[in-house]
């Protein structure tokens, strides 16, 4: 550009020069006539020439500012977007260091509770020890006091043999009561060790959480461009998922709703009913005939309905929960005037090659309530739906004969799933007996208004 601005400015030079006439400077010798001037033109090949030059070079300079125009727009456009999206970082740093500081601070204060839990605890194991001694010298002077009882009993005197018992009950009761404290410590420390483990739970979860939020607060580095694409990650759940509702618990959510857990690969939805004691992992629920039950095995395998209306977990979730047993089986019903009645059943559920098979563990003698489940599943009972019979009534399909999937045994005692039937039920008791049944409740032919199955930790039956 500078080379043809030059070569153009001297060709207009020279037009200048050529065009203006001009006349040689001094006069003519004396005596001779002057001749007559000639005045010099340029040639029109020569305008012609340095006008198109001209011209190309104001075509040059138009087209290059167009383009200066051009890249000086796009260099403002992407100064704008960059300050903007360094605004946008410093403010999203600010809001996380921000919450940082806040889970920082609430760790701390984790951290403290949880060395006065520690302090307490240390304080109830000594007064334990102190009591489990105090419990070996009564014992102690117990077995002596008895051997003085007997020695009475075989033919000492009357009145010091009754001076003997009297000593040893009130010595007796105070054992009892040395029991009592004992046992009420223990209670204790064993509830503020379940306290200490809710602290961990919840000081570990926080310290995941400050670590992510750490590593999502570091901004990027790289171009402007990838700075304008890259947005920080945001996670709604912590790194380690729970693996049912109670352990939801003990992380220190306390309302009832649906929550993501995951036992096994791949996590999934539950509904948690949260109590007091902890929460539990709601498998079923039936309360207005909205959704139907009478469905088949690969139905039942799954799970279906709503989660915040009736439903079926699903066999294989249930089976992903509770594989390991240590499992307690709670199941709520209601009949038509809104009785209640509800039982819990320790249980363990086989995986997809038992055909999901229910074994109720027999802890004492069962009661009439537990009896209509507890009593066949004792050795364990398969699932049975109308396209998989594997029930123990050898010529009939108990889930086609009533309604829905079950752990049938001969068809008679139970069934949950079966048909909701409104009140009031129908006249008929071959249609009656595929409703919703518990024999040992209401009897064979009721049908049920409502049935709740839930699933937690043995421990938590301890609790309440």
């Amino acid at each position: 550009m500078k080379t043809t601005l030059a070569a153009a400015t001297l060709c207009l030079v020279a037009l200048t020069a050529a065009g203006f006439p001009f006349e040689r400077k001094g006069g003519s010798p004396p005596g001779v006539a002057p001749k007559e001037k000639r005045v010099q033109y340029a040639a029109w090949d020569d305008v012609n020439v340095i006008a198109h030059g001209l011209l190309q070079l104001g075509q040059g300079l138009k087209e290059h500012v167009d383009r200066t125009k051009v890249q000086m727009r796009d260099i403002s456009t992407k100064l704008k977007l960059f300050n903007r999206t360094v605004a946008e970082m410093g403010r999203e740093s600010q809001r996380l260091r921000a919450e940082g500081e806040a889970l920082a601070a609430r760790a701390r204060g984790l951290e403290d509770r949880e060395g006065q839990l520690l302090n307490v605890t240390a304080e109830l194991r000594e007064k334990a020890e102190e009591m489990q001694r105090e419990r070996r010298a009564m014992g102690e002077r117990m077995g002596r006091l008895e051997e003085r009882v007997d020695g009475v009993l075989q033919g000492d005197a009357v009145q010091p043999g009754a001076r003997n018992n009297s000593d040893a009950r009130s010595i007796q009761l105070m054992l009892e009561s040395q029991n009592r404290r004992i046992d009420d410590l223990m209670e204790r420390i064993r509830l503020q060790q379940e306290k200490l483990d809710k602290q961990n739970v919840r000081i570990r979860t926080l310290q995941s959480q400050i670590h992510q939020s750490r590593q999502t607060a570091t901004p990027p580095r790289g171009t402007n461009d990838s700075a304008q694409s890259r947005v920080p990650e945001q996670r709604d759940s912590p790194v380690d998922a729970a693996s049912d509702c109670h352990e939801l618990f003990l992380r220190g959510e306390t309302a009832s709703g649906v929550y993501s857990v995951r036992p096994g690969a791949e996590p999934f939805d539950v509904y948690c009913e949260m109590t007091p004691e902890g929460g539990w992992t709601v498998i079923q629920r039936r309360r207005d005939g909205s959704v139907d039950f009478d469905r088949l095995w690969e139905a039942y395998e799954k799970g279906f309905g709503s989660l915040k209306g009736e439903f079926w977990l699903g066999l294989e979730k249930i089976h992903s929960i509770a594989r390991n047993g240590g499992y307690v089986l709670n199941i709520k019903l209601s009949d038509w005037a809104d009785d209640l009645v509800s039982l819990s059943l320790p249980f363990q559920l086989g995986g997809e090659d038992t055909r999901y098979s229910l074994q109720i563990a027999e802890v004492g003698a069962f009661s009439t309530l537990e009896s209509s489940l507890g009593t066949d599943a004792t050795s364990g009972l398969p699932f049975s739906t109308h396209d998989q019979d594997n029930d123990q009534k050898s010529d009939t399909n108990c889930a086609r004969h009533l309604s829905g999937g079950w752990w049938f045994s001969n068809c008679g005692r139970s069934n949950l799933n079966g048909r909701y039937f409104q009140s009031p039920p129908p006249k008929q008791r071959h249609q009656r007996k595929q409703g919703i049944f518990w024999k040992t409740w209401r009897g064979r032919y009721y049908p049920l208004k409502s049935s709740v199955m839930m699933i937690a930790p043995a421990a938590i039956e301890n609790k309440s």
